[in-house]
């Protein structure tokens, strides 16, 4: 292990993230908000604490191997989680505790949008573009980030990319250097922020309100500047720009590159994992609409299909922007749509959940175990698309299916120590672990009414779902830290 590597790195992330803190205080300022004194003070201590770090070690530069970009990447979300809610724990308005602080941060971060705040709307504005930028940080990666623009990483930086980008499949490079595949990616997080900016602003949002929920849009985030979430605006022209953006940010942004750079729109429909994904929320969508009509929650077809399909878009993307209170719709609808966010976005999108890839492969395992039923000799290969799928990827996926599931058991167990309803519980772990957000039960809202084990507890979950599990319990085996 590196440590001397490690702690360089960290120290130059940790000054690179001491940055995030200059927009909301050039707001502040620029408004006389007076809430500039939380961002300046959370500024200069990260980066003197980032300076303070790298210092010592500035001139080490080993290899950063596969285990040491493991240890970085949850070294540093553990960190930036905590750098992220300073301004929220210094701030007089709102004035959070560092349970709720830490809470909201990470929430933030891992684009989970799960909040402990209430009254949103009277909140300064720096305080609410700064929850914003949060997601929108989080939502790519800022690691990726980080090798995108800090090239100083040198030799070992696709450890740190593997480590960080979601998905199954994911050392496929799109350039043979990894500094250029990230930017690569940026690009297009960046072309898909801007343009989502620019199509709120003319189906009717003010500007800040725009690139604010731009920014949580394109990362799957799900914060809002408003309690009532995209409802606030009452617009249909807004509803259908989100529901496009969530769309699009759920596929592989490897998928758009290869598409964008060809000009081949076909390209998406040619991809197993992009027919799967719109196969799954177009099924879901029916069989909501339907029951919304059908049931009478909605008296006219037309507003079931406006609140049914949006719902769907938005919990099976795992976005969590809310046109209607779905946890008091009726039947097995509000538990359908959780269910649906543990298929999420697409591996390599800004999406949480599992990933429709691997419930792809899932389904296609499941199907070859009946045909050696049948043909128990039968040499059946498991295909994604014309190729074939490795044993070992097939493997992993299973692993990860099951670790997933354990995980979700004992956090859900945990919640219900604590003394949460089953309900909330379940609805809980669920959201925060496929970095949903909105829950059901006591979670319907908000956050801010249970109590501070179980939130600590929600707070692993969407580091866990953010990091894709192994990523973090990797660290917790005894093999990972022997020699």
């Amino acid at each position: 292990m590196s440590f001397g590597t490690i702690q360089r790195i960290l120290g130059l992330l940790l000054m690179t993230a001491s940055l995030i803190m200059l927009p909301p205080l050039a707001i502040a300022l620029w408004l006389g908000e007076g809430t500039h004194t939380p961002f300046l003070g959370a500024f200069f201590g990260v980066l003197v604490a980032g300076a303070a770090c790298w210092f010592p070690v500035r001139r080490e530069r080993r290899e950063l191997r596969v285990r040491d970009g493991f240890v970085v990447v949850s070294l540093f979300w553990v960190v930036l989680a905590l750098v992220g809610s300073l301004p929220f724990s210094l701030a007089h308005h709102p004035h959070m505790s560092f349970t709720d602080a830490m809470f909201e941060s990470m929430s933030g971060l891992t684009t989970t949008g799960a909040t402990v705040i209430t009254g949103i709307d009277r909140l300064p504005l720096s305080i609410l573009f700064y929850r914003q930028e949060l997601q929108w940080l989080g939502g790519m990666g800022i690691i990726v980030l980080a090798v995108a623009v800090l090239p100083m990483l040198g030799i070992g930086g696709m450890q740190l990319y593997r480590a960080e980008t979601p998905g199954p499949m994911k050392d496929n490079k799109l350039t043979p250097r990894i500094t250029e595949t990230a930017k690569a990616l940026w690009y297009i997080y960046l072309a898909l922020t801007i343009s989502c900016a620019l199509a709120y602003w003319l189906a009717g949002m003010n500007g800040f309100d725009a690139i604010a929920h731009s920014f949580s849009t394109v990362a799957i985030g799900g914060f809002s500047t408003h309690d009532l979430s995209i409802g606030y605006f009452q617009s249909t022209a807004i509803e259908m720009v989100a529901m496009v953006f969530m769309l699009l940010a759920g596929i592989n942004f490897s998928l758009h590159f290869v598409a964008w750079r060809s000009f081949d729109p076909l390209a998406y429909l040619r991809d197993s994992e992009f027919r799967a994904y719109i196969a799954v929320l177009s099924l879901a969508a029916v069989l909501t609409v339907s029951y919304l009509y059908l049931s009478g929650t909605f008296e006219r077809f037309g507003d079931a299909l406006h609140h049914g399909v949006f719902q769907v878009v938005s919990i099976g993307t795992t976005t969590g922007f809310t046109t209607a209170e779905y946890f008091h719709w009726p039947g097995f609808l509000p538990v359908m749509l959780l269910f649906i966010s543990f298929v999420g976005g697409c591996a390599g999108s800004t999406g949480g959940g599992m990933k429709v890839i691997r419930f792809l492969l899932l389904f296609k395992q499941g199907m070859r175990e009946i045909s050696r039923l049948v043909h128990p000799n039968a040499q059946i290969p498991v295909k994604v698309g014309n190729k074939a799928m490795p044993e070992r990827v097939v493997e992993a996926v299973w692993g990860f299916f099951a670790t997933y599931i354990g995980c979700f058991t004992l956090m859900m167990l945990g919640l219900l120590a604590t003394g949460l309803d089953q309900v909330t519980a379940f609805s809980a772990v669920a959201a925060c672990l496929n970095n949903l957000g909105p829950g059901l039960g006591e979670v319907g809202y908000h956050y801010s009414d249970i109590n501070d084990t179980a939130k600590w507890i929600l707070c692993l979950a969407m580091l866990l779902g953010r990091l894709e599990i192994f990523t973090l319990l990797v660290l917790m085996s005894p093999a990972f830290w022997r020699r």
